[in-house]
């Protein structure tokens, strides 16, 4: 069967339906909200919360904001086997959500239209870009790589299932997908992760991978491990056709030198999604350029709180797509073909064009450092570390920040603890280039550290390899989409870290 060209006739024609909500974005989201609020109606959350009765965007704004807590009994009722509590059709998939470190991971359902009409849709709109930015591509003769997590039996009900969203999409992905797909399923689904990255490797060095498909940091395990088992030099060696990177869930600024060494070609591709638990949301769709684009025909409905004034479900100035404004920092609000309705996810981002709406990631709402009014976010510590590496020569894996408050006479810092790949060879100037960076990037940090008046340079811990997983395994967090986090205003993780660190 000729794929590539049935394929490749597939993604044009989607080409077009995106370049029709670029050019009538606010059009296509008043056509979802629509679509929402109907399917809404039907469900025992829309009756509640009247949704027979909404008539525009001034009328849902009464419905209220939600975090996880308030609607985790309708969800743990879902899980239970209840069904048109959020959504009107039968929902059976619970994706685990890395958005929390605590012991109880969140879980978010998951319904048939919302694995169809927005994490599948997103996955071959990826594609559909890609092809468009490089013509005459044969991503059909060879295979995908996915690095997945694993899925467990939700005993709660016999016919309810939960686990992380990959292994999820791995689990019930369409045929034209799954064709391509490697490695087999038993080995993509092992919950074990040390000798899943051994079997992974082992099982793909002989294939003729084009494409893979992760989050930076597990994605360079495998990628390390597979150098280990092959003996070669770098993973062009082991697939010479690679020629695509899809990736998410951190930032890619601290690992872009490291992958360009593992993956030594010019001609290597890097595509980064904003793909959640909760939805499929951006999509790099510029070669030249790291910003994503909102995909607003998914299903999912969005509004934005300014930072500037956010006070959770208290706050009180929420907007619609066609009132944003470039260059803020915003939390985003969803609603979507899954039954989260009005939810804060916890992320936040900036919009860098309105025409089309592109973004960036800036951060989580709960993940930035403000101990003494430097409002540091993850953005912020994410291009610094980065600058940080490439005028020192050092790689880093991980790292996560945290104040040391003031006690007494003396100032206050931040202090951060690091796991290097390559430790630089003067960590001195590694921390001075990574303080000069932060300056220059954050203004408020800066009039903290001008004469050192209130925060003192930051003060960093290095560790072993191995620390910062052996912390998640110890939280039972290791593997899968769960991930570090990398600021937060009191000393509980970095302690723990820290405690680890001492035993390894």
């Amino acid at each position: 069967m000729p794929f590539n060209s049935i394929f490749a006739w597939m993604m044009k024609k989607r080409i077009h339906q995106i370049d029709l909500f670029r050019m009538y974005p606010h059009e296509v989201q008043k056509e979802v909200f629509e679509n929402l609020i109907e399917k809404g109606g039907q469900t025992e959350f829309g009756r509640l919360h009247g949704f027979g009765k909404i008539r525009s965007y001034k009328d849902f704004q009464k419905v209220p904001l939600q975090f996880y807590e308030d609607i985790q009994p309708s969800i743990d009722r879902a899980m239970n086997g209840e069904q048109a509590i959020l959504w009107p059709t039968d929902t059976k998939w619970f994706a685990k959500s890395s958005g929390t470190t605590n012991a109880k991971s969140k879980l978010i359902p998951v319904s048939k239209e919302s694995l169809e009409d927005c994490h599948y849709k997103g996955g071959k709109d990826l594609l559909a870009m890609y092809y468009h930015n490089h013509p005459n591509r044969k991503l059909y003769n060879g295979k995908h790589l996915i690095i997945g997590g694993s899925a467990q039996i939700n005993h709660l009900s016999a016919d309810s299932y939960f686990g992380d969203l990959s292994a999820i999409i791995v689990k019930n992905l369409p045929w034209w997908a799954e064709i391509r797909r490697t490695p087999s399923r038993e080995i993509a689904l092992m919950s074990e992760w040390q000798e899943k990255i051994e079997r992974m490797a082992k099982s793909t060095i002989k294939q003729d991978v084009y494409i893979i498909a992760g989050v930076p940091s597990w994605t360079m395990v495998l990628a390390n491990k597979v150098l280990e088992v092959s003996g070669k030099s770098n993973l062009k060696e082991v697939w010479p056709n690679l020629e695509l990177f899809m990736h998410g869930g951190v930032s890619f600024e601290p690992y872009r030198e490291q992958f360009k060494k593992l993956i030594p070609d010019p001609n290597m591709n890097y595509v980064e999604t904003y793909n959640a638990s909760e939805g499929f949301f951006g999509i790099q769709d510029q070669v030249n350029s790291d910003e994503m684009l909102l995909m607003l025909d998914y299903g999912v409905f969005f509004e934005f709180i300014p930072m500037s004034s956010f006070n959770g479900v208290d706050s009180t100035e929420v907007f619609s797509l066609e009132d944003v404004e470039l260059g803020i920092n915003y939390a985003i609000v969803i609603s979507t073909n899954g039954g989260l309705w009005r939810y804060i996810m916890g992320d936040t981002i900036r919009f860098t064009s309105a025409t089309p709406y592109r973004f960036k990631i800036t951060g989580r709402t709960k993940s930035f450092i403000n101990s003494f009014g430097e409002e540091v976010i993850v953005e912020n510590t994410e291009l610094a570390i980065a600058q940080a590496c490439e005028k020192t020569g050092a790689q880093i894996k991980e790292y996560s920040v945290c104040p040391i408050f003031m006690e007494g006479g003396e100032r206050g810092a931040h202090e951060w603890v690091v796991e290097f790949i390559n430790e630089p060879s003067e960590m001195d100037r590694f921390n001075a280039v990574l303080d000069e960076c932060l300056r220059g990037l954050n203004s408020d940090y800066d009039a903290k550290r001008h004469h050192n008046m209130v925060l003192d340079k930051p003060v960093i811990n290095t560790v072993k390899s191995g620390t910062f997983d052996a912390w998640l395994k110890s939280i039972n967090k290791l593997g899968g989409q769960n991930k570090v986090p990398r600021l937060s205003n009191d000393r509980v993780i970095l302690e723990q870290i820290l405690q680890i660190a001492e035993v390894q």
